[in-house]
This record gives structure tokens, C-alpha cells and sequence, in this order.
């Protein structure tokens, strides 16, 4: 599973790295940065949880 980001709808709510911190973290503007954009089996369920969370819709799933 693949995860994509659009930084241009970013809102800075941070859901997403208090659900899954391995995967998302956030730049001095509080805008999303993808720690890595592949989700595996250890955080693919929390990464899923992030994407459905985030209030701008900024986060999507490629499956592969």
C-alpha cells in the first residue's frame, strides 16, 4: 500500500501523526511530511486510520 500526500490541502490538524507516527510527522508550518510513503503489515490498519481522520482530505491510498 502506497500513501500519497497533497501538501497544497494540508490544514495542519495533525491527526494524522498522532494516529500513526511512524509514517506521518509534520514541517514547522505544521503541513504534513510522509516519513515514508509505503505502509506495511506493522502500520498499514493505523496509516488507513490517518487517511479516513484527516479533515482536508490530503492523504490517500494507492493499493498495489
Amino acid at each position: 500500500m502506497r500513501i500519497k500526500a497533497d501538501t497544497a490541502v494540508c490544514v495542519g490538524s495533525g491527526q494524522c501523526v498522532l494516529t500513526e507516527p511512524a509514517v506521518f510527522d509534520q514541517d514547522d508550518d505544521g503541513i504534513v511530511v510522509l516519513l515514508t510513503d509505503h505502509a506495511g503489515d506493522e502500520t498499514a490498519a493505523q496509516a488507513r486510520d490517518a487517511v479516513a481522520l484527516c479533515p482536508s482530505r490530503a492523504l490517500s491510498i494507492i493499493e498495489q
